[in-house]
């Protein structure tokens, strides 16, 4: 409904592929609805963080395959730096006793990764056909066309599973949680708008980048506004991961540098 409202307000673009964003929406819906199965299975979550905190390197894979994409050996390196020091960090946080990773998990979590590498693909297709055919897509229509998708993706595989009437009598029998929904929602709903943002103006693997880092400022934020403490290991991690997204700022801004002269 936000993504409706602000490209109705923006003006929405003619002549998009809407064939890509079928087939982006569709992949990263089921992306996550395979993260909830891995989840649903056995997997820890921590095992669930860590394998999905190197989601980079499919995305830069899909790019590469499917989207034609090209990157420097300083962006190989700043993906190694980034999905290490985040794996670091989780591994710093691990709990003792988590659960054991089933077999079904970890084949769940797997494919989630192919089909992020599979959306990141398709979204850099989608940016080379749209520049071809001279249409640059805004911010809003990403959203509502992406969303519009998943929606009708997720309501298919809850109908699948047999989960949709379950989920409205979840929902009926427990109205407190209606509001939390709606709250989340809205939220969400925000912070997609700088998402999508970010998909409309940069590459993939920088969207990546975004919400890959996010886990590492999250942790941060929670040290300094929870009192947590971190261990040597996860201190290092962060360290890790901040030198590479500081190395990936001051090559886009000597990139931007070179262009503006």
């Amino acid at each position: 409904m936000v993504g409706f409202v602000g490209m109705t307000a923006m003006g929405a673009t003619k002549g998009i592929p809407l064939t890509m964003f079928g087939i982006s929406g569709a992949a990263q819906v089921t992306a996550k609805a395979f993260t909830s199965l891995a989840l649903a299975n056995g997997l820890s979550f921590p095992v669930a963080t860590l394998a999905k905190s190197g989601k980079m390197a499919p995305v830069m894979a899909g790019s590469l395959l499917l989207g034609g994409a090209k990157y420097s050996v300083r962006e190989y390196l700043q993906v190694v730096a980034i999905i290490g020091g985040t794996a670091i960090v989780s591994m710093g946080k691990g709990k003792k006793g988590s659960s054991p990773s089933s077999i079904a998990g970890v084949a769940y979590i797997a494919l989630s990764l192919v089909l992020d590498g599979v959306t990141a693909g398709f979204q850099k297709r989608l940016k080379t056909d749209t520049a071809k055919a001279g249409v640059k897509p805004k911010p809003y229509d990403y959203m509502f066309w992406t969303n519009l998708f998943m929606c009708l993706t997720a309501t298919a595989i809850a109908f699948a599973l047999g989960e949709f009437k379950s989920g409205l009598a979840f929902c009926s029998s427990n109205p407190e949680i209606l509001s939390k929904i709606v709250r989340f929602s809205l939220c969400s709903a925000v912070g997609q708008s700088f998402i999508f943002y970010t998909i409309s103006n940069f590459d993939p693997l920088i969207l990546s980048t975004v919400t890959t880092t996010r886990k590492i400022f999250s942790v941060i934020l929670s040290i300094i506004l929870k009192g947590h403490s971190l261990s040597i290991t996860g201190w290092s991690g962060i360290a890790l991961s901040c030198a590479g997204i500081v190395s990936e700022m001051h090559a886009k801004a000597t990139h931007s540098k070179k262009h503006s002269r």
